[in-house]
């Protein structure tokens, strides 16, 4: 059973937009170092839509090399064409990933049927010594696998005994559990709901696919195992000092502009990788069309980061330590943060 936290990993790039291939060993060792459950490489928080399949290779054969014995290797293999997913499941294979994630095809809008029946089932069968992990977010997809081809996919595929799930509906999330039976396993795919997940009854999360793991993955897992072990209480704790870094997975402001205001939205992963930057670790910028964050954004995730450090220091200590930087001075630097805004809307 796959249960803890699972850190959807960054990819990290040069300053020239190539993928960083020593910078992304380092941070998972950070994440080892941490005791993280997993890694997944190459989800949506690792820029899975603008790497190319070399690419995305290359860095899923990194981490699972990284990653060895030490946790679960999970490896992004899912796409809007079951074609290159099996191309992309059978690489991942090949080079000893434990499972891999299918997300729900995107922009085509199959229907839940489909996605079952020409996309989940078909990988299933042909890689039966995989763990296949449908990973459910129709905010980014526009589509939806529904609990009932979940189960049904559950019945014919053993090795479809898990599901990411980001749809933040809990009703969705409780008609999983009442579908899929008591053996099968549910990871948050949202940190913010994480723990109510794994509070409710009806749903009993076993753990998360985490983005603020990437930052402080010692205090995700703490979370995760105090809440496995009952210890309610203490595991609310650690998800109080961890809330400002949920609170910035997707970053909303509001901006002026000659024509009047208009909302903005800083999606995942361009605030944690800002921030991350900031912090002294191997980042570095985003893919195109992702960019920058504007100047009341990056205020945001600031003020996230130093109510963290002043509040609950422990959370970002391990950066300190691993990465040798003094986070409390490049929180105060803004030499730290200059050209990772736009100068203007």
């Amino acid at each position: 059973m796959l249960n803890g936290c699972f850190t959807a990993l960054i990819t990290p790039m040069t300053e020239e937009g190539e993928v960083d291939l020593e910078g992304l060993g380092r941070l998972v060792e950070f994440q080892l170092s941490q005791g993280a459950s997993g890694i997944l490489a190459v989800g949506t928080t690792g820029e899975s839509p603008t790497l190319d399949w070399d690419e995305h290779n290359r860095v899923i054969e990194h981490v699972v090399k990284g990653v060895g014995d030490k946790g679960v290797s999970i490896a992004g293999t899912g796409s809007n064409s079951t074609q290159e997913t099996m191309r992309g499941t059978d690489f991942a294979a090949k080079v000893g990933a434990n499972a891999v994630l299918l997300v729900d095809p995107y922009y085509n809008g199959p229907s839940s049927l489909e996605i079952r029946r020409e996309y989940v089932e078909p990988v299933a069968r042909a890689f039966p010594d995989l763990e296949v992990i449908p990973y459910i977010i129709p905010g980014r997809t526009g589509t939806q696998l529904l609990p009932e081809d979940l189960a049904l996919l559950n019945e014919c595929c053993p090795n479809v005994n898990a599901v990411k799930e980001a749809t933040g509906d809990f009703d969705n999330m409780m008609r999983i559990r009442e579908c899929c039976g008591e053996e099968f396993t549910i990871l948050s795919g949202d940190d913010d709901k994480t723990l109510a997940m794994m509070k409710d009854v009806q749903i009993r999360a076993a753990g998360v696919v985490s983005v603020a793991s990437n930052i402080a993955p010692g205090a995700v897992e703490r979370m995760v195992e105090l809440m496995e072990s009952g210890e309610v209480e203490e595991a609310e704790k650690v998800e109080e000092a961890l809330r400002p870094l949920f609170s910035i997975v997707t970053v909303k402001t509001t901006e002026s502009t000659v024509f009047g205001e208009v909302a903005c939205k800083a999606r995942n992963p361009l605030a944690t990788k800002t921030l991350m930057r900031i912090l002294g670790m191997p980042s570095g910028p985003c893919r195109q069309p992702v960019g920058k964050m504007t100047v009341s954004g990056l205020e945001v995730v600031l003020e996230a980061a130093r109510k963290v450090l002043q509040k609950n220091r422990w959370v970002l200590e391990p950066v300190e330590e691993f990465f040798g930087v003094d986070i409390e001075s490049r929180l105060a630097d803004s030499n730290r943060w200059e050209g990772l805004t736009y100068s203007e809307y």
